[in-house]
């Protein structure tokens, strides 16, 4: 049996759908999701050692407590990252606070990699590290996806000066 639609049924199911897909629009671009998905996706680009992608998501006015602007520190992940094997970025239980324009995401991070001895370099650097590494991200404009990444900081973690 076959079940003719009106044009009043489908104008309701129309409308049912818009606004469905206006309520998943609204919850997918609250702050704290942007922010967290922004940081998800720059992790993903670094694994991937996509620095393209990576650059997208730095701010021009980037500067971190290390003395690192925008194209120093792309050039400081490339150098880094060159030599781990199938690199992994873990951060568990990340905490993501939004001041109108501004947002801090924080959680420890781990790194992981294939290579056994990266790992034993990166367990002494960075996976001991007791302090959470913060992102500052800034919304640039009215758009709920504008974000870009404009600080990163933790207060224990070190770069020796003759490194670079």
């Amino acid at each position: 049996m076959i079940v003719p639609i009106s044009f009043r049924g489908g104008f309701y199911a129309g409308l049912a759908v818009a606004f469905c897909i206006a309520l998943y629009l609204v919850w997918l671009w609250q702050p704290e999701r942007q922010v967290q998905r922004h940081t998800e996706n720059f992790f993903h680009a670094i694994e991937h050692k996509n620095w393209a992608a990576a650059a997208d998501f730095i701010g021009s006015d980037y500067q971190d407590q290390w003395g690192d602007d925008r194209a120093r520190v792309l050039e400081r992940m490339r150098e880094g990252f060159r030599y781990l094997r199938g690199p992994r970025l873990i951060a568990p239980h990340p905490n993501v606070q939004v001041k109108t324009r501004r947002a801090v995401w924080s959680s420890k991070i781990m790194v992981y990699s294939t290579d056994d001895e990266a790992m034993e370099f990166l367990d002494e650097r960075v996976n001991s590290l007791p302090t959470p590494f913060e992102f500052e991200w800034h919304r640039l404009s009215g758009k709920p996806w504008d974000w870009k990444l404009a600080r990163v900081s933790n207060s224990a973690f070190e770069i020796p000066a003759d490194t670079y």
